[in-house]
């Protein structure tokens, strides 16, 4: 039985023909095995032939060693900014899930300022980054890659709107654990392959209340509660749980609203198809007409435009 300790990344993070500074394994019939030494490379033609989304394993003791690596190349001046911008979503996505699955979540809240700290410095350092990032969507769901894609919208329709510093972070890591509380939902209904009945639709309702107590048990913020416990309100006053209207709303869960319900809609279930990204802000400024901060949607096709024009 193996006592060391791994932890996952993805193959994009690596790049073809540069010497790796830690030890990189693969899992093999539940062992891991020893692919690469640091100091070794990967060919450019072996990365042709894995996909992006495919995991090596580093030893924890090695984690420094593989962030410095991260580091290095977001800093690299031979690297252009598309590349950076999908290093830096392709690292940030194996911590994301970690943060998921942490049970300690002090630790987990810790770990994300980390995380959305590396983006918000993305963003200072290439202006046009936060174009890529936004493009760069898996369009798969789970949990961790809906909230990391939802925190980069967020992030990007902040900086729009005039966020920025300390108050940035906090939209960013609000945006993160949005949808916290569903750690507390069974999981049979999170997983579930097509759509939920009248009973697991009440319990799924119920995930903001539960965020709420678990990040008013560790004392965050005002704003990242808010994010957590009214994203799913509408300027209508028809949205859960408190049926909020407008501008009782809390500013940050209005584009916690409309980044969830974008992502939602430009993502791949199993019981629907995604939309484009134009098709998907249409849609909520006709056939969700009045249920988001007017403004707000306005300012998203400003981050829309910088996409398409990435």
């Amino acid at each position: 039985m193996e006592n060391i300790k791994y932890f996952k990344i993805r193959v994009a993070t690596l790049g073809p023909n540069r010497p790796i500074t830690f030890d990189l394994y693969i899992q093999l019939r539940g062992k891991h095995v020893l692919y690469l030494r640091a100091g070794e490379q990967i060919k450019a033609e072996k990365i042709a032939h894995l996909d992006r989304a495919d995991v090596f394993y580093v030893p924890e003791d090695q984690r420094q060693a593989y962030k410095s690596f991260i580091f290095q190349r977001l800093n690299d001046e031979d690297t252009d900014t598309q590349t950076k911008a999908a290093v830096l979503r392709e690292s940030s996505l194996t911590l994301a899930e970690e943060i998921f699955e942490q049970p300690d979540v002090n630790r987990a809240l810790n770990e994300s300022k980390e995380l959305i700290g590396q983006f918000i410095d993305f963003m200072e350092q290439e202006p046009e980054g936060m174009a890529f990032l936004v493009g760069l969507s898996s369009h798969d769901f789970y949990t961790y890659n809906h909230s990391l894609d939802v925190s980069i919208y967020s992030l990007g329709l902040g900086a729009v709107v005039g966020y920025s510093g300390e108050e940035l972070g906090e939209l960013g890591r609000g945006a993160l654990f949005h949808d916290i509380g569903k750690r507390n939902v069974d999981v049979e209904i999170i997983c579930k392959k097509g759509p939920l009945d009248d009973v697991e639709w009440a319990q799924m309702q119920k995930h903001p209340q539960f965020g709420l107590k678990i990040l008013t048990d560790y004392n965050c913020s005002e704003a990242m509660r808010a994010c957590c416990f009214e994203h799913h309100e509408s300027f209508l006053g028809n949205g859960y749980p408190q049926q909020l209207s407008g501008p009782e709303i809390h500013p940050m869960a209005r584009i916690v609203a409309i980044t969830d319900t974008y992502d939602a809609l430009t993502t791949k279930r199993s019981y629907n198809q995604p939309m484009s990204p134009t098709d998907a802000l249409e849609f909520m400024k006709t056939k969700l007409a009045g249920k988001y901060d007017p403004d707000l949607l306005d300012a998203m096709y400003s981050v829309l435009f910088k996409m398409k024009a990435s």
